[in-house]
């Protein structure tokens, strides 16, 4: 784990860890008093406390996105929020358990408390997305940004190019095709699995290929790797090996620009899941709390 989260989560002495495991020691301890008395769930005074309890716990935690964006706030420190936010989360779901005293149907009361255990789920993966891909998106681009790898991949096609028109025109050709049909982004499922659709068009005998697929320029790199092993000329062969080098190289960049793009692409999955998610429990928060005051 980063040392970023580990100082989140360790905040203060681990205060809210603290907090959160007495608060459930608590409420499962008033469970065990009270259940001998009668059938426990929501409709009790315990029942009543406990749901009271796990709403303003919800709500609290929903306030961390008005309270990551209020820069002049004095109500104590981002960091501190996320590390209560983490920890109190999950403390939700076991005092939402005891709240429906383990009784559940198919009703609004049982929506609301699947999707609190859907949102905490989620935001137990998204504690371990923000442990690991920060740190690692930080190494991956070796002190460069994304723009700088977008424009180093940018430089080396111009360089290929250049050498390539030196060449006999299948030489031009291809690495033509190799640039104008490179791939950067791609779609949702692309970005997430790091997938390059990237493709090329390959001069050969009698005329040109279709578009092949083009991973990482593995195809462009066989193909030239081909030209190489077939060429007796030796001024030629240094330049295909430069034009290998620089494939090469587009290749290294290419694949720490992917990279990137695909952690950012899980963080905001994330982000998309989370936030709607979080929303949606509100609402039925409410229209669980609604029907509890008109029907009961």
């Amino acid at each position: 784990m980063s040392s970023v989260h580990e100082s989140v989560l360790g905040q203060m002495g681990r205060r809210y860890l603290w907090l959160a495991v007495g608060v459930v020691v608590a409420m499962f301890g008033l469970y065990g008093w009270q259940a001998p008395t009668g059938l426990p769930g929501g409709g009790t005074w315990l029942g009543y406390t406990l749901g009271t309890l796990a709403a303003l716990l919800i709500l609290w935690l929903l306030a961390l996105g008005a309270r990551k964006r209020s820069y002049a706030s004095k109500l104590g420190t981002v960091r501190g929020w996320v590390s209560a936010h983490v920890y109190l989360g999950l403390a939700v779901v076991p005092v939402a358990t005891l709240h429906a005293g383990f009784r559940f149907g198919w009703n609004v009361h049982t929506l609301a408390y699947a999707l609190t255990c859907a949102v905490v789920v989620l935001g137990i993966v998204g504690v371990v997305l923000y442990a690991r891909y920060p740190e690692r998106m930080s190494a991956n681009r070796q002190g460069r940004t994304r723009q700088q790898l977008v424009e180093e991949i940018a430089d080396l096609d111009a360089r290929a190019v250049r050498v390539a028109q030196a060449l006999p025109a299948e030489f031009d050709d291809a690495m033509r095709s190799a640039r104008d049909r490179l791939i950067l982004g791609g779609s949702a499922f692309d970005l997430l699995a790091g997938r390059d659709g990237s493709s090329v068009v390959l001069p050969r005998a009698g005329g040109s290929s279709g578009p092949l697929s083009n991973p990482y320029q593995a195809t462009l790199l066989a193909w030239l790797g081909d030209r190489l092993a077939r060429s007796e000329d030796g001024e030629l062969s240094a330049r295909v090996q430069e034009l290998l080098t620089l494939t090469s190289a587009k290749r290294g960049a290419l694949e720490r620009l992917k990279r990137d793009l695909r952690f950012q692409a899980w963080l905001d999955a994330w982000l998309y899941l989370h936030v709607p998610l979080s929303f949606g429990l509100l609402a039925a928060l409410l229209a669980h709390v609604a029907s509890v005051f008109i029907y009961w």
